[in-house]
């Protein structure tokens, strides 16, 4: 993934700030030229480096499509808008850019608020660019208006409404910096259409001025001395890793600390891939699915080295509860997060790669390895043995779920990029698909966004189109944006896309089974008993090939099937089983000490020999 390096992220941006900032490896000056607002727009989207931009044209954004049309941006026609979001979401997830988006006025604009919504509770980089009524008619009840600069003001970073057309370089410009730097994040820009109509010069590299953003990116060498202090005095800590260390760039630097301090690591959902599942000192995954020896060691630390995580619900289970002994040393570049949850015994702020450098040399001339916490590892490593993540076979002789995920990864490797929809399917994704390397494992972690899965991998391949994109979806999420097929099948973009049919809204149904008695109340979605729709026909229909496998024989053979097709899409309907359950459990509200490995099937947390 690119990355701005520090440099660039000053306080005051500069035109190597704006390059950087797009991946653009030099500035080029234009001197002042005659242009419309739409014109410059463009022209600033093209000075900006920006490969591709994801969006369905309308009345208010109009103007703009005409200059697009001889750009050298390359715009894909999304079949909705919340595809178009999605699509820029996963093309920043897999590449590290910032991903565009562009939709018209009124509805157009409020049908990216969920995407929007979606990235910014994952820190994602989009500028999302919105077309507005005439600037005379705002506030009239125009028709298709809409207050978005209003509507997205929590949900994003930053957002502008222009109001000349001699601004927009400069927001522009901004809006880059503010998605990318920092903790990255959504951008709105809202753009009137009598603004994109009128006459204008167009002129870069713009100055910026943006003197209330400072992100900090060095921590304070005295919060540095007084964590490797604490970690220099633990006998139970663990590294407890979010998505921030992705974000960072930070993966190398935190092999080198967990390898060096022999401490025990676990990832979020927002981190696999961050540090190697494989490698001997990762636990799995924390929280509400996590694995046992994962929550076991959050619960009896004595020290949390949190870095670039935020204490989420799903990850602490009930808060006051949460890891009860445990002094906390919380990384984070949003000094916002610090302490919001969960109180820090050692705050830092700063990007993440420069507190794990800075970390390393502080505890170099202290570190034992592994063996200085042998009696730890000793605890750690039984629950591993007693407890490791697995599934049993249907009885009733259907497919199970996690052999055909486990297969997936298995057959197309950790090269590939993995992108889940919300569900079971996602848990089991995250649980049997081995996430060797960073930047392989996209999903709506905060959000929880269904629908999520088809649009991002659109955006994932056309950021890496020499990888391998593979979308695990479930049939419930599959049928809010499997539109967005008919788009790569027109746009040449071959994603794999295994949806993982049980009939039902899979996650819902299994807390129905638990919680409610098994009262089933609209859940069953109707691909098994009717086939609507049948996805194998409604594939053919988008544009694509279409497989089915319903039999353990035949998984190996339809998995290399798919990955033979490489000039279309394809879909394979995997229908599987409807009363598979995703084990370890934390139920909603309870604490991690009464973690579920299976049905009524408890490990013992309360063990007293610590």
């Amino acid at each position: 993934m690119t990355r701005p390096t520090p440099e660039t992220l000053a306080h005051r941006a500069t035109p190597a700030t704006v390059a950087a900032a797009a991946g653009t490896p030099a500035v080029v000056t234009v001197p002042p030229t005659p242009i419309s607002g739409a014109g410059s727009l463009v022209r600033s989207l093209e000075a900006l480096g920006v490969e591709v931009a994801f969006g369905i044209p309308g009345g208010a954004i109009l103007p703009a499509y005409d200059p697009l049309y001889d750009s050298k941006v390359r715009h894909i026609l999304v079949r909705h808008e919340q595809g178009a979001g999605h699509a820029a979401t996963g093309y920043a997830q897999a590449t590290g850019k910032v991903g565009v988006c562009i939709a018209t006025s009124g509805p157009g604009a409020t049908n990216l608020v969920t995407p929007i919504a979606d990235a910014y509770m994952d820190s994602v980089p989009i500028v999302a660019i919105t077309g507005q009524v005439a600037r005379p008619a705002i506030g009239t009840d125009a028709f298709q208006e809409a207050d978005i600069q209003g509507i997205t003001l929590p949900i994003t970073k930053h957002n502008f409404l222009i109001q000349t057309p001699e601004e927009i370089p400069r927001i522009m410009a901004e809006a880059f910096h503010l998605a990318l730097t920092g903790r990255p994040g959504p951008v709105l820009v809202d753009v009137p259409k009598d603004v994109l109509q009128a006459a204008t010069t167009f002129a870069w590299p713009p100055t910026l001025d943006l003197p209330g953003y400072r992100p900090t990116l060095h921590p304070h060498g005295k919060q540095i001395r007084e964590a490797a202090r604490l970690i220099a005095a633990a006998k139970r800590p663990v590294l407890y890793v979010g998505g921030g260390v992705l974000k960072a760039g930070a993966t190398e630097g935190l092999r080198k600390l967990a390898e060096s301090t022999g401490i025990p690591v676990v990832t979020t959902l927002m981190a696999l891939g961050a540090f190697p599942d494989s490698h001997p000192q990762h636990l799995g995954m924390p929280g509400m699915h996590g694995t046992v020896p994962a929550v076991y060691a959050l619960q009896k630390a004595d020290l949390l080295v949190t870095l670039g995580a935020r204490f989420d619900d799903r990850v602490t289970g009930k808060l006051d509860s949460f890891a009860p002994d445990a002094k906390v040393v919380h990384a984070d570049i949003d000094p916002a997060e610090i302490g919001k949850n969960r109180h820090a015994d050692v705050p830092i702020v700063g990007d993440a790669r420069h507190v794990i450098d800075e970390l390393i040399a502080a505890v170099s001339a202290t570190a034992g390895g592994t063996a200085a916490y042998a009696p730890w590892w000793a605890q750690l490593n039984d629950l591993r043995e007693r407890y490791p993540l697995g599934y049993d076979e249907p009885t009733d002789g259907t497919l199970a779920p996690q052999y055909v995920i486990e297969r997936i990864g298995e057959l197309v490797g950790p090269e590939a990029i993995y992108v889940a929809g919300v569900g079971q399917h996602q848990m089991w994704a995250s649980q049997f698909i081995r996430y060797e390397k960073p930047g392989t494992w996209l999903n709506s972690g905060g959000a929880g966004t269904m629908g999520y899965a088809v649009p991002a991998a659109m955006g994932a391949k056309v950021g890496r189109p020499d990888t391998a994109v593979w979308a695990i979806d479930g049939d419930g999420c599959f049928q809010m944006t499997n539109q967005e097929l008919a788009t790569c099948a027109l746009e040449g973009i071959p994603v794999k896309i295994a949806v993982i049919n049980n009939g039902n809204l899979g996650m819902v149904r299994q807390w129905q089974t638990l919680f409610y008695e098994g009262r089933y109340s609209n859940t069953e979605l109707g691909t098994h008993k009717h086939r609507i729709p049948d996805f194998v026909k409604l594939a053919e229909a988008l544009g694509c090939v279409g497989l089915r496998c319903e039999s353990k024989d035949d998984v190996d053979a339809t998995i290399k099937a798919a990955m033979e097709i490489n000039d279309r899409p394809v879909v394979i309907d995997f229908t599987v089983g409807k009363d598979a359950m995703v084990w370890p459990m934390v139920a909603a509200g309870t604490s991690n000490d009464e973690i579920m490995f299976a049905r009524d099937v408890r490990p013992a947390f309360d063990e007293d020999d610590l």
